[in-house]
This record gives C-alpha cells, sequence and structure tokens, in this order.
C-alpha cells in the first residue's frame, strides 16, 4: 500500500488474444514493483488467437480484477448454444473458430465475470465498463445489444453516453481502440486504447494515481510482435487477411 490516502492502478483493456503484447505490458507492470491493482476492461478474446494463454496469465493472478466484453461474450454464447448476436454476424465464423479451441475451464470462468464494476477508491468514484451499456439492459443478453454503438471520441459524446453517470468521478472504458482521455469539472472519461489491436508493435495501459486529485498516465510498451503476427497465417486464422488489415495496420 502506498498509504493511506494513496493508490495506484493500471487499467488496461481490449487485449483481443494478443499474448505477447498482454506479456509486454504485464512485465512492464511488475518491474515498477508500486501497482496494487489492475483492471482489465474486457474484450480479452478474439481478432487474435492466443485464447487460452492469455486467459492462464490473467486468471493466474490475484491482484487482477476481470469484466466481459462484447467479443468475450459473443463467444460464450456460441459455447453454450445461445442466440448470437445480429451486430456480430459476419464475425460468426472466426468466434466459432476461437470458441472451438478454447478450453471450456476458461470459458466456465468467463460466464461467471461482471459485466461492470463500481466501486470507491480513496473517497473516489469510480466505474470500470467495456463500454456504456443502457441502464435498462445491465442484466440482458449479448444478443440482445447492451453495449452502445461506438461514438466518435470527442467529449461531448462521451458526456452524452454517460450522461446517468455524473456522480462518477472515473470512468474507465475500452470497447473503441484508440486512447481516450478526456475530463469535465465532474469526470474523467479514460480509454487507454487496445492492448492487443494497434497499428504498430506498441501495447497501451494506463497508470492511474488515485489521492486527493486523480492522475493519469498513458504508458506504451514497445514489444516483438512479429511472429505473433505471422502466426495468423500459420494457424489459418479465420478472416485473418481482414484482420491483419484493419486491427494491426497491415504490417507484415
Amino acid at each position: 500500500m502506498n498509504g493511506v490516502g494513496y493508490m495506484r492502478i493500471a487499467v488496461l483493456t481490449d487485449i483481443h488474444g494478443n499474448l505477447p503484447a498482454l506479456q509486454a505490458v504485464i512485465g512492464d507492470i511488475d518491474k515498477r514493483g508500486d501497482i496494487e491493482h489492475i483492471y482489465c476492461l474486457g474484450d480479452m478474446l478474439a481478432i487474435g488467437y492466443e485464447t487460452d494463454r492469455v486467459l492462464e496469465l490473467l486468471f493466474g493472478r490475484d491482484d487482477i480484477s476481470i469484466i466481459t466484453g462484447n467479443h468475450d461474450e459473443t463467444v460464450l454464447a456460441l459455447s453454450r448454444q445461445e442466440t448470437y448476436p445480429e451486430s456480430h454476424q459476419n464475425e460468426r465464423a472466426h468466434h466459432q473458430w476461437i470458441t472451438d479451441r478454447t478450453n471450456q475451464g476458461y470459458l466456465d470462468m468467463l460466464h461467471k465475470l461482471p459485466r461492470q464494476i463500481y466501486q470507491q477508491i480513496k473517497g473516489h468514484t469510480v466505474l470500470f465498463t467495456h463500454y456504456h451499456i443502457h441502464p435498462d439492459k445491465a442484466t440482458a443478453h449479448i444478443s440482445e445489444e447492451p453495449f452502445s454503438r461506438i461514438v466518435a471520441p470527442t467529449l461531448e459524446n462521451l458526456e452524452l453516453l454517460f450522461q446517468n453517470h455524473t456522480d462518477t468521478e472515473l470512468i474507465c472504458f475500452g470497447h473503441h481502440h484508440p486512447i481516450h482521455h478526456f475530463r469535465n469539472n465532474c469526470s474523467i472519461f479514460l480509454n487507454p486504447g487496445s492492448l492487443g489491436c494497434q497499428p504498430k508493435p506498441a501495447a497501451p495501459y494506463a497508470i492511474v494515481d488515485i489521492k486527493e486529485e486523480i492522475k493519469i498516465e498513458i504508458i506504451e510498451v514497445l514489444y516483438d510482435n512479429r511472429s505473433f503476427l505471422e502466426g495468423y497465417e500459420r494457424f489459418k486464422v479465420p478472416e485473418r487477411d481482414i484482420i491483419l488489415k484493419i486491427f494491426h495496420g497491415g504490417q507484415l
């Protein structure tokens, strides 16, 4: 503990099956030695293909709190033979491929995760969510599209999106892969950016110092992603050409 009125946390999101990116970030966090807790904001699965090893790393630590994202929940829907969301129909073959190759024990653990975490940290109200959830769909199945559509990353749009959380001082989210860091007189809106899907070999996450004021630093950890990117062809990942172009900037 850094002190009675002080806590340092890390926030990461949208790993998307990218094991070397996650290992690089966790290594950076551990090397610092002063980060007390890690919050993972969902979408651990899909797009990338190293699902079991990503989940093994996350579930193997006792200093990480995890919530689910839309890709996690679509895979869960397939694994449990439940209704698949219409908005993901173009990705169904890819999600099925991921589902078929994921350890059932990890899927069971995913099923038990919450969708949001709302808590007090050192006197500050903090929301951890994958993205905005409609108030009347807090427990709705993923097929009912509980997560809001992505909007342009502006303060005005985020204020409107999270208008039911005007009393929340820090709102941490993911879903939209670019970095967001905005604040108004009431709230800070933080998306550290997708850890696993970037157009360069750098994995972003955020360090948040919570004391009298909340201070945020965005960190980019460089890592070698060549073998990971080559693995899309090696493992014949469905939709790999589109994934490499859209989510990894055509780096190969």
